[in-house]
């Protein structure tokens, strides 16, 4: 039995009929069908169900079940929402500020030389494990409404929302007198541009006005937590991927379009 609603399954089933109509694909040509493909896609998803074990339980190869797979992750990735749009409807959904914060994807993939003489390229020295570095923009009670491309998980969130191109310009060009991003001290580097909290510097102490401002930052922003757990405790394939870590983000770009089907909320 699958988490998940049975619109969701039909969602699915329908995307990937489209995509074989564009193809161009015969009838009959196919091992499985558009909806045990669907069926399939979403086991890995949400239950993080082993390829090997799909092939055997759709009785098709290894390399086919690989290839049914990241079919449909292709096109569920491409119906996710563009940062531009994410914004606009923001905008117009009357969000008063939205948040910008940096997951951390775990992967098993780690044989990859960095700039970094002996440190692997995903190597997290922040959480002490590999993995890659997706930046998710949310609404206030923490929905999430983008999600970037990858970055490998050594860089720091400041490096990685600085790497994809036009990201933090998009943010810059929503914030007015009347909305603002959100931001933790992982973006101190950006605080013309973004809202962080005040740091207390060695040897230095906070006033209370400094205190006071911190804690309202804090609390306003503690939501934006809620999209990363919410994509990685509704996807189980998003606590560790096992593709190519290169994949990461268009994996979780899929994630994010079944979910905010699911829900029935885009906002």
């Amino acid at each position: 039995m699958l988490p998940i609603g049975e619109s969701t399954v039909s969602y699915v089933s329908d995307v990937l009929a489209a995509e074989r109509r564009q193809r161009g694909t015969r009838r009959g040509r196919r091992a499985l069908g558009c909806r045990a493909q669907a069926v399939l896609v979403l086991r890995w998803f949400l239950d993080a169900t082993r390829v090997a074990a799909l092939a055997v339980d759709n009785q098709i190869s290894l390399s086919t079940t690989y290839r049914y797979l990241h079919e449909a992750i292709d096109v569920l990735a491409a119906a996710a929402p563009g940062l531009h749009g994410a914004v606009l409807a923001a905008r117009a959904a009357g969000h008063t500020h939205v948040s910008l914060d940096g997951t951390l994807i775990r992967t098993d993939r780690s044989k990859a030389g960095g700039p970094t003489a002996g440190v692997d390229l995903w190597w997290s020295g922040k959480h002490h494990h590999h993995g890659g570095n997706v930046q998710v923009v949310t609404a206030p009670d923490g929905w999430p409404l983008w999600t970037s491309p990858v970055r490998p998980g050594r860089e720091h969130d400041t490096t990685c929302a600085r790497a994809h191109d036009g990201l933090l310009d998009a943010l810059d060009d929503w914030t007015d007198s009347e909305h603002a991003v959100l931001a933790d001290l992982g973006y101190e580097g950006e605080n013309t541009r973004l809202i962080v909290p005040i740091k207390k510097i060695r040897g230095t102490v906070l006033t209370v006005e400094q205190r006071t401002v911190n804690t309202l930052h804090s609390a306003t922003r503690a939501l934006a937590e809620r999209g990363n757990s919410l994509l990685k405790t509704t996807f189980k394939a998003l606590r560790r991927v096992s593709l190519c870590p290169w994949r990461i983000g268009t994996i979780t770009a899929a994630a994010l379009v079944l979910l905010h089907h699911q829900h029935g909320r885009t906002t």
